[in-house]
This record gives C-alpha cells, structure tokens and sequence, in this order.
C-alpha cells in the first residue's frame, strides 16, 4: 500500500502530480501481490476460477495488470479480508463492490478519512486545509503522516485508477497534503543528525517520502527536503555545501530508477566522504540488487541502520 516506514510505497496508481501526460503503468504479478496482499497463487487461482480480472499477457507469458485491475484487486482482496466470499462478490455488480470498499478505506483511517475523501470529491479546497489543519493539530505531525496521509494516499490512488476521482480532486489534494507535510518539516528542526532528501529526476510523487520524513523527524533526525524531480548533480551539490549524515532518495516508478540507474550507481561515489545514501519507494524493488552493490541502503534500513 501506500504507507510504508520508509518503504516509502507511494504506490504506482497515484495520479503524477504534473498535468504531464504519463504512459499507463502495467504491473506484473508480484508487484500486484505486494500492492493487494494477495499471493501470487492467489491471483492465479482468482483468475481461473472467477475471472475477476483478465490481464494481459506479454509476448514472454507474464501477466500485465492495468492500474484499474489493481485498484479492483485491492477492493476484493479489502472484503475478503473482512470475511466475505470472492465467490459471492464476483456476483455483486462492480459498483457495489467498489463502494462497499471504500467504506474499508474509511475506517482503515479512522473517521478522519470519510471526511477528507468528501471534500476532495467536492473539490472543496476550503474545508479539505480546514480538516487536514484539524488533524495535524490533533495528532501531530509523524501521526498525522502515519495514520491519515498514507491511509488517504491509498484511497485517493484506488479511487482515481477505478474511475472515481478526476485528475482535478487528486491534484487538490496533493498539493494541500504535500504543503502540510512540508509544512510541518518546516516547523520542527531542532538539533539532530541531518538528512537531505529527494525524489529522482522526473518522479512528482511526494507523499511517500514526506510521510517518511515526518516520521525520521520525529525519531530526532533534521530534516532538509530538496523537492521532487530533482538532477543528482544538484543532490551531490547540495550534499556537498550541507554535509548530512544521510541522504535519501525516493522513486515510486520503476521507470525512473531504471532511466537513472547508471548515475545512481555512481552516487555513492560523489558524495561527502562517510555519507550514506538510502533510496525507497514502490519503483525500486526491482533494482534492489544493483542498487546494494553500488552501496545503497533499501527502505527503512536507511534511516535505522
């Protein structure tokens, strides 16, 4: 899902926060496990016994599940979860299914989240700051980060891949979520160990890794966040003049690790003597491997290590 602790899993069916036209991800089916917490076998079996979904399949035999299919995935696997039959939902028309889901997304953030998601279905600006601003005071910023954003970073990403979102009410939300957590960055450096983070060239999805960054902010780190989209010459430069004790990275498209690999691998190498550089998100699973052997902490080791 979208929360993860520095996983930083701003997952892959969020809206870009760009009004750049972007290609229709396709997810293979161990990514479509990790997002719907379905097994793979499961997944099989739930396409031969009940065609629930009908991916594609690529010339090497693989399955390729749309956004929209995961997003629906997820909305059974959500029911089932609560002890209903996939044999019994198969049967129920697509549209009760999705809003019996969505009530499942509601309580998973408590009664916070019904009231978000209306007013980002209104596009009442207005009320949506009102009632992040509420919250923030009331939880504070790492629970806030932990127990709305990434619940609503969910729901707003499944209810946009399902058709029940426009671009408009996700790009609101985005940009008055994305100020609040920047916001609250802002307002708590103290003293502490020093992490400058960014998200790769060309990846706009912020959520994950400020909601990461709200909770190393809370176990004592100060936090310096460059901003999305950024070259890594300008990472290296940056890390140069401000001498941190960690730099980390965030990509929830394994198109931008793939199209940045060759400079991440040389990274390591460019920064400050004894910097660390930690990288996260949905996009880099696939890329673990090089990426540790070109001295990478993956996920939440980088910020406990």
């Amino acid at each position: 899902g979208a929360g993860a602790r520095f996983s930083l899993t701003e997952h892959r069916m969020t809206v870009p926060a760009s009004s750049q036209p972007t290609p229709e991800p396709g997810y293979e089916i161990h990514e479509v496990a990790q997002l719907t917490g379905l097994t793979p076998t499961r997944l099989r079996a739930w396409e031969r016994r009940y065609a629930v979904v009908r991916p594609e399949r690529q010339p090497n035999g693989y399955r390729l599940y749309t956004a929209q299919q995961v997003a629906l995935l997820r909305a059974f696997a959500a029911l089932v979860q609560r002890g209903e039959r996939i044999g019994d939902l198969v049967t129920r028309p697509q549209e009760d299914v999705i809003a019996s889901a969505e009530a499942v997304y509601t309580e998973a953030g408590g009664g916070a989240l019904g009231g978000l998601l209306a007013a980002i279905r209104a596009l009442d600006r207005d009320g949506l700051e009102a009632q992040v601003a509420q919250q923030l005071s009331l939880l504070g910023l790492r629970r806030f980060a932990e127990d709305v954003v990434l619940h609503l970073a969910e729901a707003v990403g499944d209810l946009w891949a399902l058709g029940k979102l426009p671009i408009a009410a996700e790009h609101m939300a985005s940009e008055v979520l994305v100020h609040a957590l920047k916001g609250g960055l802002r307002a708590g450096r103290t003293g502490g160990p020093l992490v400058v983070a960014a998200c790769l060239p060309g990846e706009r999805h912020e959520w994950g890794l400020l909601s990461a960054l709200a909770i190393a902010q809370d176990e004592g780190w100060v936090v310096h966040y460059l901003g999305p989209d950024l070259p890594l010459d300008q990472v290296v430069e940056a890390c140069w003049t401000l001498r941190p004790a960690l730099v980390l990275l965030s990509a929830s498209s394994p198109v931008r690790v793939e199209e940045a690999l060759a400079d991440l691998r040389s990274l390591p190498g460019r920064l400050p003597p004894r910097v660390p550089v930690g990288i996260g998100g949905s996009g880099v699973e696939p890329f673990e491997g090089p990426l540790r052997e070109a001295g990478f902490r993956i996920g939440v080791e980088a910020l406990t290590a």
